[in-house]
C-alpha cells in the first residue's frame, strides 16, 4: 500500500507552496492509527493571496467559451481516471471506508466532470414575450465569480467535485476548504486538475481548522458559498455569509418507511444497504426506519438475516464492507446515541458497541436497535454511524407523521406496492427527494439532490444541471428594437 509523502504543502495559486504561517497538524489514519501527513495551517496572507490570484484568473476564464471550459473538464475527468487507483488507497487511509468505496468515489468524481462538461454546454436561456412590441427579451447564464467551497471528510474527493466541476464549467473560481480530517485525497487530486491544463489561480486547496472556514467565508472577496456538512456548521456559515449567495446542503435524519403491503425482505435489504456504507457516514443514509406493526416482526427477522453480510474490518481487505468511523466525535456520538436508547428501553439485537482488538477504537460493529422511542435521540438526531432504529407506527398516517415528525428533511424513502401510496408519501414527506421501494441511501449524479425548504437541511440542488443553475447568475438583456 502507497503511502502519502510525511508532509503536505497548500495548492496555492496554481502551485503546491508552504503556507504563510509556521503552524501545521497531522493527519491520523482511523483505519490504522497511523500518522499519514503533515499539513500546514494558511493564514490570512494565504488566503488573500488565494483570493487574489482567485479574481484575476476568473477574469479571464469568465471569456473563455463553454465549449474550451468543457474540454478542460473533460481533461480533468481522465487525468482523474488514470490515478483512480492511487487516488483512491490514499482516500481510503486517511478516511477509513473500504477500499471498494473510495474507487467509486474516484470513478464518480471524474463522471461528474464529463457530467458537468456537457451540461455546460447545453445551459440554455430563454427568449421571453415583451408588452412593448419594440423591446426583445432574452437571458443567459453568467458565472458568480469568486466561491468558497467548504467540504465534508465523510466523502472528501467526491463532494470537493460536486462544486469543482460545474463551478469550472461555468466560469467560476474556488477557494477550498478541504475537511481538516481528510485534506490529503482532494491535495493529491490537484496534480491531475494541474495536469489537465486548469489555469493557475483558478483554484486554490487551503486545508484549515473551523477558525479559517469563518474567515474564508467572510472574506469581502469572496461572491459565494458552496458548503456540504452538519446543519450546526452551515447555521454559523450562513451567520457570516450575510447576503453571499450561497449553495447549502446539510444533515439528513432520513426514514425509510415500510407500509402494511411492502415487499419486506427487499425493505429489510434497503435498510441495511443504507445502514453500512461509509460505515453509515451519509447524509442519506438510514437513519430511521418506520414499520407498520402488521409487518414489524418479518421486518425484524430480515433485518436480522441481512445483517449478518455486513462484515466489519480492515477497509483494505477486499472482504470488508464496514470500516472504522472517521473521528472520535462522531463514535462518541453513536456511543452517547446507544445509551440513551439502552436508557429509554430500547432493545438493542445486534452490534451497538466498539469493537475492541483493532487497530483504532474507531470500528463501531454493524448495529439493529429495535423498540427504538420516538423521543430517543437515535430517533432525533443524525446518529452518523453503521445503525438501523426501528420505529413502529400503527397505520399509514401514523406512519407518516412519525417520518416528518423531525427538523431536518433531506431524502426519504418508501416500501409499499400501491401506487396511491407511493405518489402520496413522494407529495407529502417532508424532504427532498423520496426514494420508492429502494434505499434512501440511492442516488444518481444526474438528479437535484437537496433538502425540503420546509427544514433545517438547506437550500439549492446537488446534481445535473440544477447545480449549474445555482452556481450561476441569470442574467436578462433587453434590446429596443
Amino acid at each position: 500500500m502507497a503511502t502519502p509523502p510525511p508532509s503536505q504543502q497548500l495548492f496555492l495559486a496554481g502551485v503546491f507552496r508552504d503556507g504563510a504561517g509556521s503552524d501545521t497538524y497531522d493527519v491520523i489514519s482511523p483505519a490504522t492509527g497511523e500518522h499519514v501527513g503533515t499539513v500546514p495551517l494558511p493564514v490570512a496572507a494565504d488566503l488573500d493571496a488565494a483570493v487574489t490570484a482567485a479574481h484575476a484568473a476568473q477574469a479571464a476564464w469568465a471569456k473563455v467559451n463553454v465549449w474550451e471550459r468543457a474540454a478542460l473538464c473533460h481533461r480533468i475527468a481522465d487525468e482523474i481516471d488514470r490515478r483512480r487507483d492511487e487516488l483512491a488507497r490514499l482516500q481510503t487511509l486517511e478516511q477509513g471506508k473500504p477500499l471498494a468505496e473510495s474507487v467509486a468515489d474516484v470513478t464518480e468524481a471524474a463522471e461528474l466532470f464529463h457530467l458537468h462538461a456537457e451540461d455546460a454546454v447545453r445551459l440554455n436561456g430563454e427568449t421571453l414575450p415583451s408588452r412593448d412590441s419594440s423591446k426583445r427579451i432574452f437571458t443567459f447564464h453568467r458565472p458568480v465569480g469568486t466561491w468558497a467551497v467548504i467540504t465534508p471528510w465523510n466523502f472528501p474527493l467526491l463532494m470537493f467535485t460536486e462544486f469543482a466541476a460545474p463551478g469550472l464549467a461555468t466560469g467560476n473560481a474556488l477557494v477550498v476548504k478541504p475537511p481538516t480530517n481528510t485534506p490529503l485525497t482532494v491535495l493529491k487530486a490537484m496534480e491531475a486538475l494541474s495536469a489537465a491544463g486548469v489555469p493557475e489561480g483558478l483554484v486554490s486547496v487551503l486545508p484549515g481548522d473551523g477558525s479559517f472556514g469563518d474567515a474564508l467565508v467572510r472574506h469581502p472577496g469572496i461572491h459565494a458559498i458552496g458548503f456540504i456538512g452538519s446543519s450546526a456548521t452551515g447555521a454559523k456559515i450562513q451567520s457570516a455569509a450575510g447576503l453571499k449567495r450561497s449553495l447549502m446542503e446539510c444533515s439528513g435524519n432520513g426514514p425509510l418507511v415500510v407500509l402494511a403491503d411492502a415487499d419486506v425482505e427487499a425493505a429489510a435489504k434497503a435498510a441495511v444497504d443504507g445502514a453500512y456504507p461509509c460505515a453509515g457516514q451519509v447524509c442519506c443514509a438510514t437513519e430511521r426506519v418506520v414499520v407498520h406493526t402488521a409487518v414489524h416482526d418479518a421486518f425484524v427477522e430480515a433485518v436480522l438475516r441481512e445483517a449478518e453480510r455486513v462484515r466489519l474490518g480492515d477497509p483494505f481487505d477486499d472482504k470488508t464492507v464496514l470500516g472504522p468511523l472517521n473521528n472520535e466525535g462522531v463514535a462518541a456520538k453513536m456511543d452517547r446515541h446507544m445509551e440513551d436508547a439502552r436508557a429509554r428501553g430500547a432493545r438493542v439485537l445486534t452490534g451497538g458497541r466498539r469493537r475492541g482488538g483493532m487497530p483504532t477504537d474507531l470500528y463501531y460493529e454493524f448495529t439493529v436497535v429495535d423498540g427504538v422511542p420516538e423521543d430517543s435521540l437515535l430517533s432525533k438526531e443524525e446518529s452518523f454511524g453503521p445503525v438501523v432504529p426501528i420505529i413502529t407506527g400503527r397505520d399509514e398516517d401514523d406512519l407518516l407523521r412519525i417520518a416528518n415528525d423531525d427538523a431536518l428533511g433531506l431524502q426519504g424513502a418508501v416500501f409499499t406496492r400501491s401506487m396511491t401510496s407511493a405518489f402520496r408519501f413522494m407529495e407529502e414527506m417532508e424532504v427532498g427527494q423520496v426514494v420508492v421501494n429502494e434505499s434512501n441511501n440511492w442516488w444518481d449524479i444526474n438528479m437535484p439532490f437537496g433538502g425540503a425548504g420546509s427544514r433545517g437541511t438547506g437550500w439549492g440542488r446537488i446534481g445535473g444541471k440544477w447545480t449549474l443553475l445555482d452556481m450561476t447568475d441569470t442574467r436578462t438583456g433587453v434590446i429596443s428594437l
